[in-house]
């Protein structure tokens, strides 16, 4: 399968924004956080032919000159394929200067005990965050790398326990919707996610040539492209979400290389 074609059935808006003549930057960005996170995916670390050791090392240096960063979520495909990468690459991600969590990707073939042994923490996993904001990662496959949709008890339990929370972010590496090429129908989900009006975004990995935003029921779903692998878009990115203090959020998908914002939405 010729998986090269860039942009397909997905929807991009705002990803030439920024060169626009009728803004500045100062415009977009937040006066003052009380949360930011970067969440990036797909490093593929181990894939034969892949310079896997830059793209991880260009990334964490592309993180670090970032300020006030919470966590940093790795959304998925970790690894390529061997479980003998996850300690390596658990290494690596041990220098980086914040806090990070990670979901498991179809790439990421280890059991549900050894992914528990490993990170200390379940394949479905949520965090409270600061004061008043929650994390939930959700696993999407398993240790065959089938494409699976998310527990959707677990969801709905977590969610239905928090809803006190002003704002939950969500982190499923495979789309749970059929419009990238490589997701998976999950239409009971994404009517759980829009059901709960503190759900503020979720983020997928896994369509490496995806890198915008789809809305479902008026709830964003956002990819940020890829930093490693051998396929996709011809920037490595990362994407960067900022909530400022009056509660508006905003994402910024960035290029790995030099930190230029290739696009901006607000959540």
């Amino acid at each position: 399968m010729n998986r090269r074609p860039f942009l397909k059935k997905i929807g991009l808006a705002g990803s030439a924004l920024l060169a626009s003549p009728f803004f500045s930057l100062g415009e977009i960005l937040p006066r003052a956080n009380k949360l930011k996170f970067i969440t990036a995916s797909d490093g593929h670390w181990g894939q034969p032919n892949t310079d896997f050791e830059s793209s991880h090392r260009n990334l964490i240096n592309a993180i670090h000159k970032e300020e006030n960063v919470d966590f940093v979520v790795f959304n998925g495909d970790l690894i390529h394929d061997e479980p003998r990468f996850m300690p390596e690459v658990r290494d690596v991600y041990e220098t980086l200067n914040y806090p990070y969590l990670v979901t498991r990707g179809n790439h990421d073939r280890i059991s549900e005990n050894d992914w528990l042994g490993l990170w200390g923490k379940a394949t479905n996993f949520f965090m409270p965050m600061k004061e008043n904001y929650g994390i939930l990662l959700c696993d999407s496959s398993n240790e065959k790398g089938e494409y699976r949709c998310a527990n959707l008890e677990y969801v709905k339990s977590v969610l239905e326990h928090n809803q006190s929370l002003s704002q939950v972010f969500v982190f499923i590496h495979i789309s749970q919707n059929d419009w990238t090429r490589n997701g998976v129908a999950c239409n009971p989900l994404l009517d759980l996610l829009a059901s709960y009006p503190n759900v503020k975004a979720t983020f997928h990995g896994h369509d490496h040539d995806v890198d915008g935003i789809m809305t479902y029921k008026k709830k964003p779903f956002f990819w940020s492209g890829h930093f490693g692998g051998s396929w996709g878009n011809p920037f490595p990115s990362y994407r960067v979400v900022e909530v400022g203090e009056d509660g508006n959020a905003k994402t910024f998908l960035k290029r790995v290389s030099d930190g230029v914002i290739l696009n901006f939405h607000p959540i």
